[in-house]
């Protein structure tokens, strides 16, 4: 049987190859007896999602999602910055 600590290993590996047959089958005969790595594994991929997410976001406007200013406002600033 595979520990806690393995598993979260075997997780996070998952997440970027896939694993052989065997240490699948280990991991998820694991993961539906405990719900602390299941609740790891949940949250891991949420992460993934959420920062994926952030990324196509950035990749459409070139900005950071959040972090935008109109023109006007970046007019302003500008302004303010010169007369200081």
């Amino acid at each position: 049987m595979l520990s806690c600590k393995d598993v979260t290993q075997l997780i996070s590996q998952s997440m970027d190859a896939s694993l052989p047959i065997g240490k699948r089958i280990g991991m998820r005969l694991h993961l539906l007896m405990c719900k602390f790595c299941s609740r790891y594994e949940r949250q891991l991929l949420l992460i993934r999602e959420t920062v994926r997410g952030i990324v196509a976001t950035e990749g459409k406007s070139g900005e950071p999602p959040g972090e935008t200013l109109s023109e006007e406002a970046k007019d302003r600033i500008r302004k303010s910055l010169r007369n200081s």
